[in-house]
């Protein structure tokens, strides 16, 4: 088992980081304009899953945008979780999930004007 994932707490998050709480998603979600319903869920649990079964750091943002456009495809991939995520449903959803954000899924120039 991967060293990053050592309780399982959570039945409902069983690839759940150790210290990742469900409640602090939630908080964390509110702060940022989101409330989390069971799709927000659903790819918070996508994630941590593509997070412990990959091996880490070298986590490709492509296969795992890849995955999750798949894993969403019938609600709209992409598209869909862009809707539920604004900020990025890999950059959001990796900081609600407990995970890192990957290389490459934060463009952290944005509306930057230099």
């Amino acid at each position: 088992m991967n060293d990053f994932y050592l309780s399982q707490v959570n039945p409902d998050f069983p690839f759940a980081p150790e210290e990742w709480q469900e409640s602090d998603a939630v908080r964390m979600a509110r702060d940022e304009g989101i409330e989390l319903g069971p799709d927000h869920m659903l790819l918070l649990h996508s994630l941590q899953e593509y997070f412990y079964t990959h091996s880490k750091p070298d986590v490709h943002i492509r296969q795992l945008r890849d995955a999750l456009d798949e894993k969403f495809h019938e609600k709209g991939g992409t598209k869909y979780l862009f809707h539920l995520f604004p900020g990025g449903p890999v950059a959001q959803g990796c900081r609600l999930a407990g995970l890192p954000v990957p290389a490459g899924a934060e463009d952290k120039s944005f509306g930057s004007v230099q």
